[in-house]
């Protein structure tokens, strides 16, 4: 085995140091340490760490001139096909037991120190010879806490995977093609994986469950803390996203510190209104609230385009109302949200219970439409709105989209569906029969405002202020909310995609 240099002279030290960094209020460990941190993680004095996206400016043209059919569906194999990832390397039929002596060890105690690419390279080297890429997925896994400050865990997934990675950023090169190909975890996987991401967070231990039927293979840390405030204490400080509970609104009247011009996600429940202005959802990230007389959750994921809303009342009988927070893990670029009353998790995007208590149960949370759309749009068209107090900005004015997340994903979310480019921004729905299908924003809103008409099975797309939205029969609530291209076909693979 050659190893590569080691490339910083320092590297990140784990221990208990993130959750320390979650009850001061200070940020975690460095990004920087990471040269594959694509995402980078800001804190203000004002207020708690978090971790910031920027989204590229994408084409929004819509299908290509010579598409002709208004609906497409994903051709099979096409989602998560190699493509530009090239081949990947072949699977071992059998794994080899002896490799848990050197598994043990890469990931035992001597994580917590510097010098562990040291000491530990024989075990390492042991790894790099089985030939069974499987255990690149450990390998990413440290990556992605030293990065490019040991050369020798670079060299080892390089010798498991055949690729020559990026010396930026290889945590992400290697994560991307790891999901890219479909490479199996190997055996006592998750084991493992709790036992390290447990080093850095001990809260997070409760999220792993064995026999689950999460992907933890897609699971990594985002650059924050867990955010387990109790609900209603969302004033105190954390090493977190800070979720906001019960926030402070004010009248249309009193919005004039937020610019007619800039998004807000509108929604409206039982008639009334309210604006979530967009640059204190990239900082809060997550608001229980209550709106028309119900309990309400509102996740957005800034790395995702995508804000959400969730009925978190009318539940079955002797279930509390969950208080979702974030959890500082990341599953292909998606935040990873909990319930901070049972630690159960929920699927971000569709709503659904994944592990705890609540996956018991098999809960499952129904949506309400979300409106993406201006502040001036949404105000003249909903008069009696009311809109989130300047203050629950924590003295920020964030514009992730058009910053850091304008050159794309900084986080691996691997091949991605081909009909339309990764951050297309889509409205989202699945219609009475279960299918889900994607409207491409522009596109949808330019055949709105020419008079035509946009609509799939049961569902119609309609014009709301500046943005769009759809609903079902006799103009019925079907939670549809936008969401950039990757982020819904990776989440809906069979999707639809209407085309103009």
């Amino acid at each position: 085995m050659r190893f590569r240099p080691i490339l910083r002279s320092t590297a990140v030290v784990l221990g208990l140091t993130l959750a320390a960094a979650a009850c001061s209020g200070a940020s975690g460990p460095d990004d920087s340490a990471d040269g594959a941190a694509r995402a980078t993680e800001t804190s203000d004095s004002s207020g708690p760490a978090t971790t910031e996206t920027t989204e590229p400016s994408v084409s929004t043209d819509g299908a290509p001139a010579e598409e002709e059919t208004p609906v497409t569906s994903p051709a099979a194999g096409e989602f998560n096909a190699p493509g530009s990832f090239g081949d990947p390397p072949p699977i071992p039929a059998d794994y080899d037991p002896a490799l848990d002596d050197a598994l043990d060890r890469v990931f035992g105690d001597t994580v917590t120190t510097a010098g562990f690419a040291t000491t530990e390279r024989d075990a390492l080297q042991a790894i790099e010879d089985s030939g069974d890429p499987r255990l690149a997925w450990y390998v990413a896994d440290l990556l992605r806490f030293f990065g490019t400050s040991q050369g020798a865990l670079i060299t080892t997934a390089e010798g498991l995977t055949g690729l020559d990675l990026s010396d930026v950023s290889p945590w992400g090169d290697l994560t991307d093609h790891l999901i890219a190909w479909d490479v199996p975890a190997p055996p006592g996987y998750v084991t493992h994986k709790r036992g390290l991401l447990s080093r850095v967070e001990p809260a997070w231990s409760a999220f792993f469950e064995d026999g689950s039927a999460v992907d933890y293979r897609l699971w990594s840390w985002g650059g924050v803390g867990i955010d387990s405030r109790p609900f209603d204490q969302t004033d105190l400080p954390c090493g977190c996203i800070p979720a906001v509970d019960n926030p402070p609104v004010t009248d249309a009247a009193g919005g004039d510190w937020y610019d007619d011009d800039r998004i807000v996600f509108g929604v409206e429940i039982n008639g009334e209104a309210r604006a979530y202005p967009r640059n204190i959802m990239e900082i809060r990230e997550m608001v229980n609230d209550t709106l028309g007389g119900r309990d309400i959750a509102m996740p957005y994921c800034t790395l995702c385009g995508s804000a959400q809303v969730y009925f978190t009342d009318q539940l079955p009988a002797g279930v509390e109302r969950p208080v979702l927070r974030t959890s500082g893990l990341l599953t292909r670029s998606n935040k990873v949200m909990f319930d901070v009353n049972t630690f159960s998790v929920f699927d971000t995007f569709l709503g659904t219970a994944v592990t705890g208590p609540l996956a018991e149960i098999g809960l499952q949370l129904e949506q309400a439409s979300v409106v993406t759309t201006t502040w001036g749009a949404w105000k003249a068209e909903h008069p009696d709105t009311t809109i989130l107090a300047e203050s629950v900005a924590l003295g920020r004015d964030s514009d992730l989209l058009n910053t850091r997340d304008a050159a794309g994903p900084i986080f691996p979310i691997g091949d991605v569906d081909p009909r339309l480019p990764v951050q297309e921004p889509v409205l989202g729905v699945t219609t009475g029969d279960g299918r889900p299908v994607a409207f491409p924003v522009d596109a949808a809103r330019r055949t709105l405002i020419d008079g035509g008409t946009v609509e799939f099975a049961d569902i119609t797309v309609e014009l709301v202020g500046s943005g769009i939205r759809a609903v079902g029969a006799e103009g019925a609530d079907v939670g549809s909310h936008q969401a950039f291209w990757f982020a819904w076909s990776q989440f809906h693979p069979d999707t639809e995609l209407w085309r103009p």
